[in-house]
């Protein structure tokens, strides 16, 4: 029996993601007309679920990608604790293995367990961890949410799949995202599972 159900969604695409270019929590962008888009879609298509709250980021493209529900009167928090991880140094910068070998041997330290080093002037995943971990908590304190919209960023929201699924942060690149994609999680109680798992079909 589901105590919960957690509809966990990725923001829509912004021009840097289609650029490749990092954003992180120091970069404020907005959706592009493709994001927009995706978001719409999955308004339409989830519309007549019921939701009793809806909680983003802080940052503008995870609140733009569920406006539509927010135009429906949900209530809507806002808590910088889902924000993305701050990739400090390289936030705005075009990043390819050929030009950025430490980026890439940082994220190959994070698979292998070392996920408390932090990036060169930004987090490590285990800040993020330790920043979402109060939301977590506010969260699960709130019984009479029943069914709720989270709206976040990539390596947040793999970063907290880990926390609910209680997977090590060493493995949080299992948890597969793509723009506007679902995560359908039910709460127990004392466990969460997955009934759907990185799913986009409200794009086709």
């Amino acid at each position: 029996m589901s105590l919960k159900k957690i509809y966990l969604v990725r923001h829509g695409q912004t021009d840097l993601n289609l650029q490749g270019i990092v954003q992180g929590s120091g970069v404020d962008s907005s959706l592009n007309e493709t994001g927009f888009w995706q978001a719409d879609k999955f308004f339409q298509a989830y519309q007549d679920v019921p939701f009793d709250k809806v909680y983003t980021s802080a940052l503008q493209r995870s609140v733009q990608s569920v406006q539509g529900f927010l135009d429906l009167g949900i209530p809507h928090e806002r808590h910088a604790g889902l924000n993305e991880i701050c990739w400090g140094t390289r936030e705005g910068t075009r990043i390819t293995p050929e030009e950025d070998v430490y980026y890439y041997d940082m994220l190959r330290r994070w698979q292998e367990g070392e996920t408390d080093v932090p990036i060169e002037g930004g987090e490590s995943p285990q800040d993020v961890a330790d920043r979402q971990k109060p939301v977590i908590d506010l969260i699960l304190s709130r019984p009479e949410e029943k069914i709720i919209l989270i709206c976040m960023h990539g390596r947040a929201m793999r970063v907290f799949l880990s926390q609910l699924l209680r997977y090590p942060l060493y493995q949080m690149d299992r948890f597969e995202h793509q723009n506007l994609c679902l995560y359908l999680l039910n709460y127990t109680g004392s466990m969460f599972w997955v009934e759907r798992f990185a799913d986009v079909s409200h794009l086709t």
